[in-house]
């Protein structure tokens, strides 16, 4: 198995008869949530459901059961099971790469089988993470140690993309679970700023460097991992921890330094002791390699049992993904009215709101997941795509958002799906006197949703007694759609499941849309470009003429203006 490669012409989503049925459905709708809701008063019950340790309730969307039904039929005619079935036993089904996807298989349990190209990849990834789980038990005990023999206090990520957003997120999400005693920073920005800023106050002797980047040749990766060895070198010189040698220098970075890559040539001839690189394949996609060995400053900082709990949570929701039929499938469910939303009620974004201040990278993560995925204008076979796709991923956490943008998802003229997610538990349960602050905080996330949805009536508003003058002000239509998802607490686990459903939501939209998801060409034409352009920021004249009159006079404008 894993050998094929799926190439078969995508179904056009729009000549399909459920397409059909969505476009009389939606001629005829007339969104009414407040009726809808007390007309039905099993809607709620009827439209949740629960993934995992998930509980997700989609009654709040404008859709009907004869609108839910035909999603349902339209990923039926698209192939979603099918597709899904080839992505889960590793056919390539990322054609244009001619690469498998399987993400799935980095969280799939010991005892599990799964060959491609003739090689149990499940043997390859735990040998993998039991590597990983011993470098982290290493540092975590102090065992490993630093050039001058002080345990491991800071542990800096420096990547990009994929090999940044993920950590990072999941970093800030799990603070509770890491070690006394350890911290994380994150380093990805090409902007000289973010370097100097991230290594501000480190202590050189207990700081340990993770390079992340599969090939080691990722221009930002690898110009942040050379200031970092030069920031190292030159900061152990000058506390005179060692001199100016060549031995000296290399076995600092030996001890201070660790990859996280399959080019271990260019490992060893940057000073990483090549023992000390951790690998991943060409079927993970940067997106979505958190739960690979990407995650290493996981596993250090919230050590191998709660990483582990983190794949769980991983795998509970893919094989709820597997194995659920459509009608009540989550991440099939949601990415079908995603699709709803976007293809027949016109909505261009799509905002994800965690009454969570530990989930405020969440947001920020999705963007690249599901833009990077699915920001295509061009089917899998190399066609146009014959319907919108992709959304503009946006957010803040609650209630910091209310006080800013919600105002234009209430009251304004754009269509803005929404996904509010919340935990029953707080990390730290604290009182403003008698009141349970989280309870405070929950109720906000409570009403909102209602808010949103039923909104508030003219009459309702005159019956406060306001003006009239200013009764259409305070009037609320109502009928904004949310989604809203709960959870006991914010865990290792439930992170991973909170990870893996939008990784299946962002499949099941680029199904249906025709496109491949899992490759990212948009972001290379930039990356060639700017190649090309830095002899003339650097002073070329030839090169500067080759460029357009607009970035000459940029250019110029910043010769003219640099100072250092």
């Amino acid at each position: 198995m894993g050998c094929a490669m799926t190439a078969a012409v995508p179904v056009d989503p729009t000549t399909t008869t459920a397409w059909a049925s969505l476009t009389e459905l939606k001629k005829g709708l007339n969104p009414d949530l407040r009726g809808w809701f007390a007309d039905d008063p099993q809607r709620a019950q009827r439209m949740s459901f629960t993934a995992g340790d998930l509980f997700v309730d989609l009654s709040k969307n404008l859709v009907t059961d004869d609108i839910l039904a035909a999603l349902v039929r339209l990923g039926d005619q698209v192939d979603l099971p099918a597709r899904r079935d080839a992505m889960f036993a590793g056919e390539r089904i990322n054609v244009t790469e001619n690469r498998s996807v399987l993400h799935t298989a980095l969280r799939l349990p010991k005892s599990a089988e799964l060959e491609v190209d003739g090689q149990n990849v499940v043997e390859d990834v735990h040998a993998t993470l039991e590597k990983v789980y011993d470098f982290a038990r290493t540092v975590r005990s102090g065992e490993w140690k630093g050039v001058t023999g002080k345990r491991i206090e800071t542990i800096v990520n420096i990547g990009i993309g994929g090999s940044d957003l993920g950590p990072v997120m999941v970093y800030e999400a799990l603070q509770p679970y890491v070690q006394e005693g350890l911290s994380a920073r994150f380093v990805s920005n090409i902007d000289p700023t973010d370097i100097a800023e991230k290594t501000r106050g480190l202590d050189p002797e207990t700081t340990l460097f993770i390079v992340a980047s599969k090939t080691f040749t990722t221009l930002e990766t690898l110009t942040n991992a050379r200031l970092a060895k030069a920031w190292l070198l030159d900061s152990l010189k000058s506390a005179g921890a060692i001199d100016g040698s060549d031995s000296q220098a290399a076995d600092a970075v030996a001890k201070h330094f660790v990859a996280v890559s399959t080019a271990l040539d260019k490992v060893a001839e940057f000073g990483i002791d090549t023992a000390n690189a951790f690998g991943f394949w060409d079927w993970v996609g940067g997106r979505y390699s958190v739960d690979s060995a990407i995650g290493t400053s996981l596993a250090v900082v919230l050590g191998p049992e709660n990483f582990a709990d983190f794949l769980g949570g991983f795998h509970a929701i893919d094989e709820h993904f597997r194995s659920e039929p459509l009608a009540s499938n989550v991440p099939a469910l949601m990415g079908l009215l995603n699709v709803w939303n976007v293809n027949f009620l016109d909505a261009r974004t799509h905002a994800v709101l965690p009454y969570s201040q530990y989930l405020h990278r969440f947001p920020a993560y999705l963007q690249q997941l599901t833009m990077e995925s699915n920001g295509k204008g061009v089917r899998w076979d190399g066609t146009q795509v014959t319907c919108s796709t992709g959304e503009v991923f946006w957010g803040e956490p609650g209630t910091n958002g209310q006080h800013a943008f919600y105002q234009l998802i209430h009251q304004g003229t754009q269509l803005v799906p929404c996904d509010f997610i919340a935990f029953a538990n707080p990390a730290h349960p604290l009182k403003d006197g008698a009141a349970d602050v989280h309870e405070l905080f929950l109720a906000n996330f409570f009403a909102q949703t209602a808010a949103l949805a039923f909104g508030k009536t003219a009459d309702q508003v005159r019956a406060e007694g306001t003006d009239e003058a200013i009764v259409p002000a305070r009037v609320f239509t109502g009928n904004r759609p949310t989604t809203s998802i709960m959870s006991a607490s914010l865990t290792p686990s439930v992170v991973g499941q909170l990870i893996a459903l939008y990784e299946h939501i962002t499949f099941v939209q680029g199904i249906v849309w025709g496109i491949d998801s899992f490759d990212q060409w948009g972001v290379e034409l930039g990356k060639q470009l700017a190649k090309a352009v830095t002899p003339a920021v650097g002073g070329d004249e030839h090169a500067l003429e080759q460029v357009d009159a607009s970035t000459q006079g940029l250019i110029r404008f910043y010769r003219q203006h640099r100072t250092a």
